[in-house]
Formats: structure tokens, C-alpha cells, sequence
């Protein structure tokens, strides 16, 4: 079976946007060569990214421009590249390259994509969507990047989860800028 991932940047109050949306604080300028390394890495896998709407329509704005190419060349290049998988029931042309709308359930469609063969895929983003598909089950690891700040207030990457999901640590990383990657999967 293929399997899905997570991978999400949290405020260490445990946000991924604030009320309004906003990620900017996510891409600050960053002077820390291991952690721009491991980003280019991450980027670099083949597998198919899903995202939801909102999130899609964020990175649709940016990656295919001049201006992340300019800052991110090899991350650029990745993302532009990659297979997109696309859930929402309002967007109606998507136009990124290499994206695949679905408007039907992300659980009932994502149970179907992981049972077909292919490289693994990961969820950015897409708060709804990583709170459905856990609370289905659906999700074999979660790839969280801790970043040194403080919202205040914001939407967790968990909002509307209503039941516990234990979790067990695979692997942790901090880096130099302060920021720290952990890995956890759904204990079994």
C-alpha cells in the first residue's frame, strides 16, 4: 500500500497559520546552509503532493514564478515538476502544471489513491484535510518542522479532530536556526 505523509511547519504554540491565513512567518531568511540542505532533500522526493484548496491556490501563486525560482531554484524546479493532487469542491481550473482536481471526498479518494501502486505522496498544508484523513486513519506518518515562534493564536494542523491518536517518535533533527523536524507515526 502507498503511503501518505505530512509535512507541516508549527509555531512552538502549535499553529500552522494564523486566524487570517497567514504562513509568511514560515519563510523567513535564513542563513543556516544544513537546514537549507535538508530542505532541497525533502523537495527532491518523486511522490505526488496533495494538497487542499486553500493551500494549493497559496503555492499555485508562488512556486511557478520568477521570483521563487530566483530564491529557491532547486525547490522551485521540484515543486513545479512534481505531480499535484488538488481536493476541493469550488476550484474548478487548476492552474498549476501536473495538478489532478478531485471534488469527491478526500477520504474515500485518498483510501482508493493508496491502495494503487506509485510513490509515496505528502500532504502540505491543508489543515482540513490532514484532520480528515487522520481521524480515517489515513495518514502513516507525520513529518512536523517546529519553528522558533510564538503565534498566539492561530489554526492547528489538527483543528476539528475529534478522538486521540497516540503517536511514536521516529526521528528528530534540530537545527542551528532553531528550528527542529520530528517524525511521529500512529502507534499500532
Amino acid at each position: 500500500m502507498r503511503k501518505l505523509s505530512v509535512f507541516n511547519q508549527v509555531s512552538i504554540d502549535g499553529y500552522f497559520r494564523t486566524p487570517s491565513g497567514d504562513i509568511r512567518w514560515m519563510h523567513q531568511p535564513d542563513n543556516d546552509e544544513e537546514f537549507r540542505q535538508f530542505t532541497r532533500d525533502n523537495a527532491a522526493t518523486a511522490g505526488p503532493l496533495v494538497f487542499g484548496r486553500k493551500t494549493y491556490e497559496t503555492m499555485a501563486s508562488f512556486w511557478p514564478t520568477p521570483a521563487a525560482a530566483e530564491q529557491f531554484p532547486d525547490i522551485a524546479r521540484q515543486m513545479n515538476s512534481r505531480q499535484k493532487i488538488v481536493f476541493s469542491r469550488t476550484l474548478d481550473n487548476p492552474s498549476w502544471n501536473n495538478t489532478t482536481l478531485i471534488k469527491d471526498d478526500p477520504v474515500t479518494a485518498v483510501r482508493k489513491l493508496k491502495s494503487e501502486p506509485g510513490d509515496a505522496m505528502a500532504i502540505m498544508g491543508s489543515g482540513t484535510i490532514v484532520s480528515q484523513l487522520t481521524q480515517a486513519g489515513l495518514i502513516d506518518e507525520y513529518q512536523i518542522l517546529v519553528m522558533p515562534i510564538v503565534l498566539g493564536e492561530g489554526v492547528t494542523m489538527f483543528d476539528g479532530a475529534r478522538k486521540m491518536l497516540p503517536l511514536r517518535l521516529t526521528t528528530s533533527r534540530t537545527f542551528r536556526n532553531g528550528k527542529t523536524y520530528l517524525v511521529y507515526e500512529p502507534k499500532t
